[in-house]
């Protein structure tokens, strides 16, 4: 798996600190493991079922793993405010969106992309000059509208895009709309973190 032993130490420090918060005792795995566990997931799209089998967990345990991990980083992903503070120090930044194929359909119609002929969920990205991702997040149906409207200049967001789609997770996601915006916001903390 191609991720830093400093993104590993990075997510293992969240981790602790989170398990401090709540009083966790006692986990199945140390939180270097339960780091790896939920790396392996987001970089290399591993079921739950695979992982459980390769981490000794059950699969209801890996679940809950990665949901706790990837809530931990999605709060640390940058806001849209953040982000535009951020922004206001380059000389102009990049906004542009992608769709990420998804198998999960609770209502047929608002993820079917007419377009790209699949159903997904947009994501629009705010890249620096030289393409670095700055933010990341899934756009509601309105928001899409909106963003249809806005001018594309492709070939740098462009990079930012093929850099989250680096995360085989986010080349065909297998769980619930309501995660997706979590899970892309993680991806970005770890990108940021591996990218410093």
């Amino acid at each position: 798996m191609d991720v830093s032993t400093s993104t590993l130490r990075f997510l293992s420090a969240h981790l602790r600190a989170r398990h401090q918060e709540r009083g966790t005792c006692w986990r199945r795995v140390s939180v270097g493991r339960q780091a790896l566990l939920v790396l392996a997931h987001l970089r290399c799209g591993h079921t739950y079922a695979q992982l459980a089998v390769g981490f000794g967990v059950g699969t209801t345990t890996a679940y809950r793993y990665i949901a706790e991990a990837v809530d931990v980083l999605a709060a640390l992903a940058p806001t849209l405010a953040e982000a535009m503070k951020t922004a206001s120090t380059k000389a102009y930044v990049i906004l542009d969106g992608t769709l990420l194929p998804i198998d999960r359909i609770g209502a047929d119609r608002p993820f079917y992309s007419g377009k790209h002929k699949k159903h997904g969920m947009n994501v629009q990205v705010i890249t620096d000059p030289v393409g670095r991702l700055l933010w990341a997040e899934t756009l509601s149906a309105g928001q899409q509208a909106v963003s249809r409207s806005r001018a594309k200049i492709r070939a740098l967001v462009e990079q930012a895009m093929a850099t989250l789609k680096t995360w085989r997770l986010l080349r065909k996601l297998r769980c619930s709309t309501t995660r997706i915006t979590n899970l892309v916001q993680a991806v970005l903390a770890l990108n940021l973190t591996c990218s410093n």
